[in-house]
């Protein structure tokens, strides 16, 4: 580039010739057509139009887009936040009601408000949790387990009155104790349901309609479990055992028995099944109570292990197990039966082992003592005193004929019941 205060293209600079006087003229020489003569009277450069500037109005227009686009922007956000907050300060959504299909709504055990506002939800019967939530804090609800007639599409307040009342429990209420055996299970159900206990006894025979697991071999028998149930009005025996060998899937899964079963032994030095847990729970069920129960499922596990031990060959001599042979209740002292002319797999007197299934339905607590039995080396036990219970186990025969005296004399001087 030229320097600051190089001349403009069209200037030479040259030497000019000297005058008389020593002075040469301007260093530079200057173009003649434009300080010489002056501007000619035509010249282009001053008839020519000034050019006219175009107006850019691209750029003003792509302002004004941006500006509207910001401006939508807060336009939409304020509008969405004046929804929001509309939203949060309107009610919850609330079918006005009264209702239309009938709906047959089971409050379980241990459900919360919130749980039964869901489950309504689910139902189809309450529009919105919310709105349940509500109606039933404003009623200071509190519902009882049971099955209540409810509508699809109800009004909160109306589905709060509902619950809120213990009379519109719609329900067969049966409670099994522990011990039950089958049959009187079905008296139990018949009895409740004005049905008739050979409908239960039928339906118990679809195995695979009620759930029973492979293992039980087609028999029922310990598999329904004890414990309180509500049943729907309309329940059909099928489901009412279903419903009960369900409840004992979930003991099943609570003890872990199948894992647990491998970590005993019922004979022969094998694992335990989750059949002979049942069995064994079942036996201690009918032959124990409280803390005892686990040392009674160690008796048991001694004696089918280690046959020949302590003055015993192998047999357990449980007399629930030859009463249930019989078709008799109770675990009492069988009297006058004569054990060695009763003909059955579950005479204890007469076959060795467990037995071939359970002789009635365990509750947990016989479950878990089958599970964990107590750490000891006995190998009979004997009640001693009936009315209070009290049990002794002994390590020998010896010893165990002792506590058999003390029972005798229990039975001689302070009950009729023996």
């Amino acid at each position: 580039m030229p320097g600051a205060g190089a001349p403009p293209p069209g200037y030479g600079r040259q030497e000019p010739p000297r005058g008389p006087d020593g002075y040469g003229g301007p260093t530079y020489q200057q173009h003649p057509g434009f300080f010489d003569a002056g501007p000619s009277e035509h010249d282009d450069y001053f008839d020519e139009e000034p050019p006219t500037r175009k107006r850019r109005f691209g750029g003003c227009l792509a302002v004004l887009v941006a500006l509207a686009v910001v401006l939508g922007g807060f336009y939409v956000a304020g509008d969405r936040a004046i929804d929001y907050v509309k939203d949060q300060l309107a009610p919850p959504a609330d079918y006005p009601g009264p209702g239309t299909d009938p709906v047959s709504f089971e409050v379980h055990q241990g459900d919360s408000v919130a749980a039964v506002g869901r489950n309504l939800k689910e139902a189809g019967v309450v529009e919105s949790v919310d709105a349940f939530i509500d109606a039933a804090n404003e009623k200071g609800l509190s519902v009882q387990v049971g099955f209540y007639p409810l509508k699809k599409k109800m009004a909160s307040k109306d589905v709060v009155e509902i619950l809120a009342n213990p009379e519109n429990i719609d329900t067969i209420n049966v409670t099994i104790t522990e011990g039950s055996r089958a049959k009187a299970i079905y008296k139990v159900l018949a009895e409740k349901t004005k049905k008739k206990p050979a409908e239960f006894k039928k339906a118990a025979e679809d195995t695979e309609a009620i759930g029973l697991p492979d293992y039980a071999k087609g028999n029922v028998e310990g598999y329904l479990f004890p414990a309180t149930y509500a049943f729907p009005p309309d329940a059909t025996p099928t489901e009412m055992l279903a419903m009960m060998v369900d409840r004992w899937e979930q003991a099943l899964g609570d003890n872990d028995i199948e894992a647990r079963a491998k970590q005993l032994k019922c004979g022969d030095g094998k694992a335990c099944t989750p059949e002979q847990i049942m069995t064994v729970a079942s036996l201690v069920e009918a032959e124990g109570r409280g803390d005892d129960m686990a040392k009674i499922a160690r008796v048991i596990y001694n004696r089918v292990e280690n046959p020949g031990t302590a003055g015993q060959a192998g047999f357990l001599q449980i007399d629930a197990t030859v009463n249930y042979a019989l078709g008799k209740s109770g675990s009492t002292e069988l009297g006058g039966v004569d054990v060695q002319t009763v003909d059955s797999p579950y005479n204890t007197y007469t076959n060795k082992g467990l037995p071939p299934g359970p002789i009635g339905a365990p509750g947990d607590h016989a479950i878990q003592a089958a599970l964990n039995p107590a750490e000891g080396d006995w190998y009979y036990y004997v009640t001693v005193n009936l009315k209070t219970g009290e049990t002794k186990f002994a390590k020998n025969y010896d010893q165990f004929l002792k506590f058999k005296a003390e029972y005798k004399n229990y039975c001689e001087t302070e009950s009729k019941s023996c």
